[in-house]
């Protein structure tokens, strides 16, 4: 099959050998890792005040312009699902330490509004919390938050507005499902919180115990 078909490293895109297993070792070895020193930072800058993610990790540091931008995009943007898959997996590695204090019963993908999901086909969050749940056997639902206000990309916003453009951006479709139970959220990128922090808050509301989040990368 790698003959005919042969599998291109999202980083480098060079050709994958017949051992090497979606991102080549050397794109691997250059993408900054988010380390615990930087988690606790980050922790204290983006969630700590507004008491509603009660603790988060991640496993890489992104850096715009470099391999991992690169990879993520392919993910995000050329259908490349096997690489949430398989940064999911990894994730669920560095989570497999939190489980038993974390006490988790659900995975949530951070939802998609339909139109964006519609014009990509898809909602690359979703493979990664795949990836996390069959490393760590935990089931990922759908169906219970749904995103219902369509926001603007948030790229070039500060913090602030971030928070105004993603505020009510989510509702809970059933309540039950999330009643006293403990919830990780997953996204590919962390940069401001606010989107973890908003699907979290309305969580909250709906009844859920506590909110955990993690992301393949946290955006300095």
């Amino acid at each position: 099959m790698d003959f005919f078909l042969p599998r291109i490293c999202p980083g480098c895109g060079n050709r994958l050998t017949i051992n090497e297993k979606t991102i080549c070792p050397k794109c691997l070895d250059k993408i900054k890792l988010a380390t615990k020193e930087k988690l606790y930072t980050e922790f204290e800058r983006k969630f700590h005040k507004k008491n509603i993610i009660f603790g988060f990790t991640s496993l890489y540091v992104f850096e715009a312009g470099k391999e991992f931008q690169d990879i993520i995009h392919a993910l995000k943007y050329n259908g490349r699902f096997s690489i949430g898959t398989y940064l999911g997996e990894q994730l669920g590695n560095i989570l497999m330490n939190k489980t038993s204090e974390w006490e988790i019963d659900i995975i949530i993908p951070i939802p998609l509004h339909q139109l964006k999901k519609t014009e990509r086909g898809y909602n690359q969050s979703f493979y990664i919390a795949k990836g996390v749940g069959r490393k760590l056997n935990i089931p990922v639902k759908l169906n219970i938050v749904k995103r219902k206000k369509f926001t603007q990309s948030q790229t070039t916003m500060n913090i602030a507005e971030r928070e105004e453009n993603i505020r009510n951006a989510f509702i809970i479709n059933n309540s039950d499902w999330i009643s006293g139970k403990n919830i990780l959220l997953i996204d590919d990128i962390i940069t401001t919180g606010a989107t973890m922090s908003e699907c979290g808050r309305i969580l909250l509301d709906a009844g859920a115990a506590s909110i955990y989040a993690a992301s393949t990368a946290i955006a300095e």
